[in-house]
């Protein structure tokens, strides 16, 4: 069983809830049976070695394992009172409320405005483009570094520049929940030190999902932290607790540098 210290919502409903939720990769459980509740607006972190299952429970949240052919999820997500795993959910729409931000900069091969337009127009927004464009591009803490250069090619950015690009673009469709796969380790330490600020301000406006084997990055940017192991939830609870007094051995081994 896991160890969960109390969660605190503030009173408000959770951003979302893992109940028994389980993956499969053919054969081999990688997630095994995870309860979970992320709160509103606030940081979480998933911690834990590799190959422990935290990737692959992030992609639970917007249903991304839909896209591995070998991937089966049980159990549940729960979203605004809703099974994200229910039949009649639509996983584009989910994906557009609950966005992502990968591993290694992705930006298209289109020009810095198209690349944050690009989610809008699809979903048929009618509003201020260039207003919006702007807005997410100040939200990711970019605008005021290429507000001259918005017809450049985005493959002209600084790898850190092209990471907040796309957490611009991630923003500029309004999700709710953004989640964050590693988002700086393909970053130098200026880069990230720029990511880190930019996490914790957008945790007015967002729910913060971040998968990181950065440790001091997980004491420093999030508000709880989950610490996984073999596919296992071992031990969840607010951050400082996690790195300060954790309940479980195996927790104290990892944050300690005992294994990993």
């Amino acid at each position: 069983m896991a160890t969960i210290h109390d969660i605190d919502t503030e009173g408000r409903a959770p951003a979302l809830e893992a109940r028994k939720l389980s993956v499969f990769y053919g054969a081999k459980q990688a997630v095994k049976e995870i309860d979970l509740v992320v709160p509103a607006n606030k940081v979480v972190a998933l911690i834990g070695p590799s190959g422990c299952g935290k990737s692959t429970l992030l992609r639970c949240f917007n249903r991304m394992n839909d896209l591995v052919g070998t991937a089966r999820v049980e159990g549940e997500v729960d979203f605004h009172g809703k099974n994200l795993y229910d039949d009649d959910v639509d996983p584009v729409e989910v994906r557009r409320r609950i966005g992502m931000v990968f591993q290694k900069p992705n930006p298209f091969p289109k020009s810095i405005y198209d690349n944050v337009a690009f989610g809008p127009r699809v979903n048929g927004f009618k509003g201020d483009l260039d207003g919006l464009v702007e807005a997410s591009l100040r939200q990711a803490a970019l605008w005021d570094e290429i507000s001259d250069r918005l017809g450049d090619s985005a493959y002209a950015l600084s790898g850190g520049q092209q990471q907040r690009l796309c957490i611009a673009r991630t923003l500029a469709v309004k999700p709710e929940i953004v989640l964050m796969d590693e988002p700086a380790s393909a970053l130098d330490p200026i880069a990230t030190q720029r990511i880190e600020e930019l996490i914790y301000e957008l945790k007015k406006d967002y729910t913060i999902v971040i998968v990181t084997h950065n440790m001091q990055q997980a004491a420093r940017i999030s508000d709880y932290t989950a610490f996984l192991y073999m596919g296992d939830l071992i031990e969840y609870g607010p951050t400082d607790m996690i790195f300060t007094n954790p309940t479980e051995e195996r927790t104290e081994a990892y944050v300690t540098g005992r294994f990993g």
